[in-house]
């Protein structure tokens, strides 16, 4: 099956860049091309792509204000693509329902293995900026997660889906569903890939593979 890609960055250079990287990947199609946040949004309803390569400092609507509009509207899954990797670049993505944050000087390889992962599900973030999150050291005052709960999200943050957690777990989906909640609820979160940045930011999860 073909991923359709839309890509959104406000430099014509970068966007034809991405193309032509993705031009010889046969399971990747790039389908369309934003020039800033709001044309993102409008693409992303209009061509219904499986992924959104998003950069974060674009005129008008930002990468982050985009990437919240989308995953409000049960858009496609968002990948920022971008050259800033501060703390609060980073979690203001995350927060915004981003689920996967690489840096452009990424290798091609990276790009495409991490376009494939998170179009699949996966939480896809670039070594220095699962460092970044692990270094945080944030408090884990009053978050105390089960050893269940922390199997789960360890699957999730795999690109699981609830249906194949279940699974390799043992227990029902339903099961997987209220782990999950429980998770969101103690972490104060309310989607998968925040739940996974969340837990490793504050120490209690390790970065995925």
């Amino acid at each position: 099956m073909t991923l359709r890609v839309l890509t959104a960055d406000d430099h014509p250079v970068v966007r034809q860049g991405l193309r032509g990287m993705l031009a010889g990947e046969g399971d990747i199609d790039v389908v369309g091309e934003a020039s800033d946040g709001a044309q993102a949004v409008a693409l992303a309803g209009e061509l219904r792509p499986d992924l959104v390569l998003m950069d974060l400092r674009m005129p008008g609507t930002d990468g982050v204000e985009a990437t919240r509009a989308i995953t409000a509207a049960g858009g496609p899954a968002v990948l920022v693509l971008t050259t800033y990797d501060t703390d609060s670049d980073i979690l203001r993505a995350v927060e915004a329902g981003a689920r996967g944050y690489l840096l452009k000087d990424s290798p091609r390889s990276e790009l495409v293995r991490a376009v494939r992962s998170a179009a699949a599900g996966a939480t896809v973030l670039a070594p220095g900026v699962a460092e970044k999150l692990l270094g945080r050291n944030r408090p884990t005052a009053g978050v105390e997660l089960t050893s269940r709960e922390l199997e789960v999200l360890t699957l999730v943050a795999e690109g699981m889906t609830n249906s194949e957690i279940g699974r390799a777990l043992f227990i029902g989906e339903a099961t997987v569903k209220t782990h999950l909640l429980h998770a969101f609820a103690k972490l104060g979160v309310d989607d998968r890939t925040a739940a996974v940045t969340t837990a490793m930011a504050r120490g209690l999860l390790s970065a995925p593979g």
